[in-house]
């Protein structure tokens, strides 16, 4: 305890977070703010711990069991996600003589098995294509038809969505780079090694085309740079992707029946505000795990749907694909026949 240094709880946040913030997207910052935010919380106004050279084992204990109660409970996806980013957070701290050593050794966190771990929340084949249809038919080349086309046909991450210029898009090869620029507002979730390029079919790149000639504002965003996706703003906002997904997934956008027979005009769901309440509404990332399964299903092998989704073949198995093990024996099948 005497080679510690005392520390508050809400400086050892601001520091952590400054320390990995040339690490980590900006999205991951603010998911590590978050959870974190809990545990800063429970040592303010739970425990009144005000120097963290105070903790024990015993309180990162009642923490979990402090926060695996709240409100009802949490998920064990949850519970699991908020403790092993405590770990790391302890984990600093040891590094820089806030904590006892090997504290973070005592952040227990549970072990999740089979599909305890995977979200299996996607937007489906049937449904992406009907929001397409539509949206060609009475939207065509707007700006919700360019995010849920690049989004459904790209499997891009929302930030990838956002992170385009208008230079980065290459009409006459059919492909977009994807880079990472963090210094001027547009990072990438797995940074450099998030760039590549991306191959555009001849659609795809007749809507953008378009898009460009007819509909996109012609601004510039912050720092000089014209944006791909842009607004009469500048560049989109990641939350306008998300808005834009969650509202434009509701059968009733589409004019599809409602499973829940809602009248949309008394629907909380109904405006485009309270569009993520619809429990038929998805998010964005539900939508790139849609994607993802439905090219793996077309029978395109697994590598190139990693390396155009930019995710790891283990990550890509266990969180995005939704193939069921028949389908998976199926198409195995196919490259069997002829031996």
């Amino acid at each position: 305890m005497d080679e510690l240094e005392p520390i508050g709880p809400d400086e050892a946040l601001q520091l952590y977070l400054d320390h990995r913030r040339r690490e980590v997207s900006e999205s991951t910052l603010r998911s590590h703010r978050s959870r974190l935010g809990h545990f800063i919380r429970w040592c303010n106004e739970e425990k009144s711990i005000d120097n963290l050279n105070e903790l024990t084992g015993r309180n990162l204990h009642e923490f979990r069991l402090w926060r695996t109660n709240m409100n009802g409970g949490i998920a064990p996806v949850t519970e699991k996600t908020q403790m092993d980013t405590l770990r790391v957070f302890i984990r600093f701290l040891e590094t820089i003589d806030a904590v006892r050593r090997d504290l973070s050794e005592k952040v227990m966190s549970p072990d999740l098995e089979g599909k305890e771990n995977v979200r299996d929340v996607m937007l489906n084949r049937e449904h992406a294509e009907a929001i397409l249809d539509h949206l060609s038919k009475y939207e065509y080349a707007s700006r919700a038809h360019i995010v849920l086309a690049l989004q459904w046909h790209t499997m891009l991450r929302r930030g990838a969505v956002r992170a385009a210029d208008l230079q980065d898009y290459h009409s006459e090869d059919q492909c977009l780079e994807i880079r990472h620029r963090p210094e001027t507002g547009t990072p990438l979730k797995n940074q450099e090694e998030g760039e590549r390029m991306v191959a555009l079919s001849a659609p795809i790149c007749d809507l953008l085309d378009d898009w460009i000639d007819s509909q996109r504002p012609e601004v510039v965003d912050e720092y000089g740079r014209d944006p791909l996706v842009s607004t009469k703003q500048g560049r989109i906002h990641p939350v306008t992707v998300t808005s834009i997904t969650y509202a434009r997934t509701r059968p009733c956008d589409i004019d599809a029946p409602c499973p829940l027979n809602r009248d949309p005009d008394e629907c909380e769901a109904g405006s485009y505000q309270g569009a993520s309440k619809c429990p038929e509404s998805v998010s964005s990332h539900a939508v790139r795990r849609g994607a993802i399964t439905y090219h793996l299903q077309s029978d395109v092998p697994t590598e190139v749907v990693a390396e155009r989704a930019n995710v790891g073949a283990n990550v890509l198995e266990k969180h995005y694909d939704q193939r069921s093990e028949k389908t998976k024996m199926e198409q195995r099948r196919k490259f069997l026949r002829n031996l």
